[in-house]
């Protein structure tokens, strides 16, 4: 059995319409660069707020995905 590591980075990601579309936002554009991501952990949410309306939502992900160090 192969044992498998995991790396873990923290990322924030963006959208105007909800806190979910941000999430999707972040791991989607993290996925386009590293290999085998596989969980994303919710650690904050917050808003922008401009005018007295939420203008953008944000949120911070914890995303792991499977460390080999010979290809980094």
């Amino acid at each position: 059995m192969v044992e498998s590591v995991y790396k873990f980075i923290e990322l924030a990601g963006t959208s105007k319409t909800s806190w979910e579309d941000a999430v999707v936002n972040a791991v989607e554009m993290a996925s386009k660069s590293l290999r085998d991501t596989r969980v994303a952990e919710v650690k904050d949410l917050d808003v922008k707020i401009e005018g007295g309306k939420v203008v953008l939502f944000r949120v911070v992900v914890r995303l792991s995905f499977k460390y080999n160090p010979d290809k980094d």
